[in-house]
């Protein structure tokens, strides 16, 4: 386990919330920030205000280069071979409308099909449906086993010649599975297909390598991983990049305006159109420092060694059901779960009266539920700042709601 006075980096973590200490287990929706990572952002904008490759004076050149350092860091950090591969964008949901609108348009036509599986994010379904309505093209769906993982067998079946794009998440935000994203990759490319990956939900736990993964387009959002709101990533391998149009305009992402035509700059500008959230990726790059220093497999090691902690103790709950595997080994720290009889919203509201705070609802994952038969679930998401007594407070808390809800109103 990692040392607990990493906790002390996290300044919000140490209140309390209904007369409780915080225990905060919501990090799938969104991480806490460090204080590294704050004052990043507040000494941006105390010191180095500018606008990016516009300028020449001193703090221009200041903001410019963070900026582009933290591009760099990015490259690092996933294993990028190049910073024309790394484009920030607001977040995994817009990186994949860029995939969407201009690759997917570009290479899907009527007739072809688009493969999912049935535990995407909204964010990787919608924007399929619309590119399929689009180009009149059919949407696929991979079915899942019994335990919540994908099923490969079903996936093999369903991947054909006329497959054009593969979306697959790497960690499901509500089974806390991890797809075989290389295994996917070698299938995909063997149809001739392409294969684009939300990494939302892996980026911030585990070592990644974009280039062994061998996938074509991978997303990420910062504030997942330490970083700030509004800030994100899209690789994307640089030969396909390169025949990518933009599908936002203005200044930045230029080379030449003329009065009837413009021409655009090279990559990895030429999809940044505007003033980009500069202080976000800086600050980013600070989140990603932070990480690194910590070491993403002690990270990942951590977190690990807490799910093999609680969910025993979870599934040892009676009346408590946990969605996707019940092998520790096989989950991560998001674990989504239902107390029979118990609306989820009254589950999190319940634990949150005693400082606990989880999520609820359908996590952005409709079809998810709907699938497993469920209208909304709560969730507990763990990161590498919390301990094994959040945990023990979790199945308190889950035990203390139990029983209030089943003696409570006698």
């Amino acid at each position: 386990m990692l040392d607990k006075s990493i906790k002390q980096d996290f300044p919000i973590l140490f209140q309390e919330v209904n007369d409780e200490p915080l225990v905060y287990l919501d990090s799938a929706a969104t991480s806490q920030k460090p204080k590294q990572v704050i004052d990043s952002l507040v000494y941006y904008y105390e010191h180095d205000n500018a606008n990016v490759h516009r300028g020449v004076h001193t703090l221009a050149d200041r903001a410019t280069t963070k900026y582009e350092d933290s591009r760099e860091k990015v490259r690092q950090f996933i294993g990028a071979k190049s910073t024309k591969e790394v484009l920030f964008t607001r977040g995994t949901t817009t990186a994949l409308n860029w995939v969407s609108r201009s690759f997917g348009d570009s290479v899907v036509e009527s007739g072809d099909e688009i493969l999912i599986s049935q535990m995407e994010h909204h964010s990787n379904v919608v924007t399929w449906q619309e590119l399929a309505q689009r180009q009149d093209a059919k949407l696929v769906y991979v079915n899942l086993t019994s335990d919540g993982e994908l099923d490969m067998e079903d996936f093999e079946r369903k991947i054909n010649e006329r497959t054009k794009i593969v979306s697959i998440a790497h960690v499901s935000n509500v089974l806390g599975v991890t797809n075989p994203i290389k295994e996917i990759a070698e299938l995909t490319h063997a149809v001739g297909g392409y294969l684009v990956v939300d990494g939302a939900q892996s980026v911030p736990h585990m070592a990644v390598d974009v280039v062994d993964l061998d996938a074509d387009f991978f997303a990420f959002s910062g504030h997942k991983m330490c970083g700030p709101t509004g800030i994100g990533v899209l690789y994307g391998k640089q030969n396909l990049l390169e025949k990518m149009d933009p599908i936002e305009f203005g200044g930045e992402m230029i080379d030449f305006v003329h009065h009837d035509h413009s021409t655009w700059t090279e990559l990895p500008w030429k999809f940044e159109a505007g003033t980009p959230n500069i202080a976000g990726a800086i600050a980013l790059g600070s989140a990603i420092d932070y990480l690194t220093e910590i070491g993403m497999d002690n990270i990942h090691q951590h977190e690990q060694e807490l799910v093999d902690y609680v969910l025993p103790k979870l599934l040892a709950i009676d009346g408590l059901t946990v969605y996707g595997p019940s092998d520790s080994k096989k989950h991560s720290g998001v674990i989504a779960f239902n107390l029979d009889g118990i609306h989820p919203h009254d589950t999190a509201t319940a634990l949150d009266m005693e400082g606990v705070a989880v999520r609820a609802g359908h996590h952005c994952a409709q079809p998810l539920l709907s699938y497993l038969e469920v209208q909304s679930t709560a969730r507990a998401s763990f990161y590498f700042y919390n301990t094994k007594e959040d945990a023990d407070r979790l199945v308190e808390a889950i035990i203390a709601t139990k029983e209030f809800f089943t003696n409570g109103f006698i």
